[in-house]
């Protein structure tokens, strides 16, 4: 889709939710949270499209599983809906560490991996939706990265989601992922 037309499709969803639907706000990097939210479908449909065993076949890179790439993919999302609600409630969030909490996650069935992605996509989705204007400038405390500024989570989650896509190794190709994640 061009730039032109999500806009348009934007202007007629909010059109159709009326006055009690919440947004984005206006200074909310958009392009890049429509990048995200369609790499959460994406990489959800191949996850889905996985038989339960084949959770624990190989992933494409670093020797893990394919139930790791989910934990991951999904850990990190909930990293940063985390350090998002900090920002938004003015607190720092504690610091975890997300290496057991992964290995932890990896044991669970797979019905409870898929929830726990679904589950972490939401709750990070809600909280780019719910943060203020004024906040997209600030900047948020990421795991051993430091501060990093909230503008560049969404475009961060983006490579998380297709690229752990190609990490399923489960049919995604390089050519299925938007053209400004390709090669980078």
């Amino acid at each position: 889709m061009s730039r032109a037309r999500d806009e348009e499709a934007r202007a007629a969803l909010r059109a159709r939710q009326g006055a009690g639907a919440r947004y984005d706000a206006e200074t909310a990097p958009a392009a890049d949270l429509l990048l995200a939210r369609r790499g959460a479908a994406f990489f959800a449909r191949q996850v889905v499209g996985l038989a339960d065993a084949a959770l624990a076949g190989p992933a494409r890179t670093g020797g893990r599983s394919r139930a790791h790439v989910v934990a991951e993919v999904s850990l990190r999302a909930r990293a940063m809906a985390l350090a998002l609600e900090g920002l938004r409630e003015g607190r720092t969030p504690a610091r975890r560490d997300w290496a057991s909490e992964i290995d932890l996650a990896v044991t669970l069935p797979p019905r409870a991996l898929r929830t726990l992605l679904q589950h972490c996509d939401v709750h990070l989705d809600v909280e780019f939706r719910d943060l203020p204007a004024d906040l997209w400038s600030g900047e948020v405390a990421l795991g051993t990265e430091g501060a990093v500024p909230a503008g560049s989570l969404p475009l961060r989650r983006a490579r998380d989601l297709w690229t752990g896509a190609l990490d399923l190794n489960h049919g995604a190709r390089e050519a299925d992922l938007p053209p400004r994640l390709r090669g980078g």
